[in-house]
């Protein structure tokens, strides 16, 4: 009984109908005390996501910043270094989906502690390495589990669960916190590089990644109930198992089936012809943003004079931008046509990356700074009109749904990232991966209007992409 409960005056004895018989009120969370007003716990949640998802980003850009000092002391070619990013990228995005089932089957902090835990051993042990098959498991296998366990499908897990209102918000900022890593990382990590060598990046790397368990481990909780709380916003409880104990929406999977059910929703994903747009699109994105501009924009800068350090500080300020557009780019989907945004992102940034190529120079110009703040926009845009899709077209699987969306974005970004090495290998210069990339994103313009002729009507799941899109406006 609450205190509420206990100091309500027992009612006095009446004509009608006894008391006795009046139906119980439905169990639910505990009123908030009317006292004085307190933060949802949905917030401290969300905060501890940022963090991680920080932590996650400045983990997974060390790599560009080594590329010149691996290369000059094993001699490996950039062809070879990108061949340990393009397997990280590829597992980074093939673990999302996995992921998101096995916070379902084993908890959220289970899960991210133990990722963060495999890149500080992956990043520490690099340190060790002589061969590139030692990069490729170190940095490609270990690292990218680690970072791909926490990757897009952990913030949308986050969002659905904790959030019913200011879903595209919470997911932008979210998104928006893997350009902040950027920001701590790069230029620090371009220092250590410079001054103290490339070990010294990794060991920090090792630390940081051990330091930002500790948090999940104390604060992170798995569901708004766990607390006694609703979803932010929410007014009822969200649907839960039904009284024949078979698996409903919205349910957490406690049968040990987090891989059939990645499977199973896939398989299910794979009918719709809207998940292929989405899928293709994303891959473009990841083509044109990790895989191209994350890994060699340093090295290309590089090429035309400019110094490491410089180059990545530039790289640090587009995601600065980022984060604006990012944060931005949830509040316009909130209120406009997801659609409609993904065609202008993409449109806007294969614009911008068919310039990029006269506008290298040694030092920092307008032209190039005027490249970083119109990119940086743009980065990361299309990820909460994406996530704001997934729900609309897949309802309460649009975590794992949108998981492998982001295992073809990784997949795009995996092949760019080794396509470019070769490239700069081979002509000297990253010119021609410039305009391939603005050409993709013409490619990607013509799926999202593609998309306008989706079906929204997923078998087995109608209601809940109902109260997806009802919960989206």
């Amino acid at each position: 009984m609450t205190e509420r409960s206990a100091l309500a005056p027992t009612p006095e004895p009446g004509p009608g109908p006894a008391t006795d018989s009046a139906p119980a009120p439905a169990p639910g969370p505990d009123p908030a005390p009317t006292g004085r007003p307190r933060v949802h716990y949905a917030w401290v949640v969300a905060g501890v996501a940022l963090l991680v998802l920080l932590g996650s980003a400045g983990f997974r850009s060390t790599p560009s910043l080594m590329m010149d000092a691996l290369h000059n002391e094993f001699g490996w070619s950039l062809g070879t270094i990108s061949a340990a990013t393009s397997v990280n990228l590829t597992l980074y995005g093939l673990t999302a989906p996995f992921a998101a089932a096995l916070m379902d089957r084993f908890g959220v902090r289970l899960v991210v502690v133990c990722a963060l835990l495999t890149i500080s051993v992956g990043s520490g042990l690099t340190m060790l390495m002589r061969q590139p098959w030692q990069l490729v498991l170190c940095w490609g296998v270990l690292v990218g589990l680690g970072s791909g366990s926490m990757a897009g499908a952990f913030a949308t897990t986050i969002t659905g669960r904790w959030f019913q209102a200011r879903q595209g918000l919470v997911t932008g900022v979210l998104t928006a916190a893997g350009a902040a890593g950027n920001l701590v990382f790069l230029p620090v990590g371009a220092w250590l590089v410079e001054q103290h060598g490339w070990r010294s990046a990794v060991v920090v790397v090792s630390l940081a990644a051990s330091a930002v368990a500790v948090p999940v481990l104390l604060l992170m909780r798995e569901r708004p109930a766990d607390v006694g709380l609703l979803p932010y916003g929410a007014t009822e409880a969200p649907p839960s198992l039904p009284a024949d104990g078979q698996e409903g929406p919205g349910a957490p999977v406690t049968d040990g089936r987090a891989l059939a059910r990645s499977l199973r929703v896939l398989r299910d994903a794979a009918r719709i012809r809207a998940f292929w747009l989405l899928a293709g699109s994303f891959a473009i994105c990841g083509a044109t943003t990790a895989g191209l501009v994350g890994t060699h924009f340093i090295p290309a800068a590089h090429d035309h004079g400019m110094p490491v350090t410089t180059a990545a500080s530039l790289l640090a300020l587009i995601g600065i931008f980022d984060v604006v557009g990012t944060v931005f780019s949830g509040w316009l989907t909130d209120r406009v046509d997801s659609r409609a945004l993904l065609t202008v992102y993409y449109g806007l940034r294969g614009l911008s990356l068919l310039l990029l190529p006269q506008l290298m120079a040694g030092s920092l110009k307008p032209p190039i700074l005027a490249f970083v703040v119109f990119y940086g926009l743009d980065w990361v845009a299309t990820v909460p009109p994406t996530v704001a899709l997934c729900r609309r077209h897949f309802g309460e699987d649009a975590p794992i749904v949108f998981g492998w969306v982001l295992a073809s974005h990784q997949i795009g970004a995996a092949v760019v990232a080794g396509l470019a090495g070769l490239a700069r290998d081979a002509l000297g210069n990253y010119d021609l991966t410039w305009y391939g990339a603005g050409a993709l994103c013409a490619v990607a313009v013509g799926l999202c209007l593609a998309l306008r002729t989706g079906r929204t009507d997923r078998p087995g799941a109608a209601g809940a992409a109902g109260r997806a899109v009802a919960a989206e406006v």
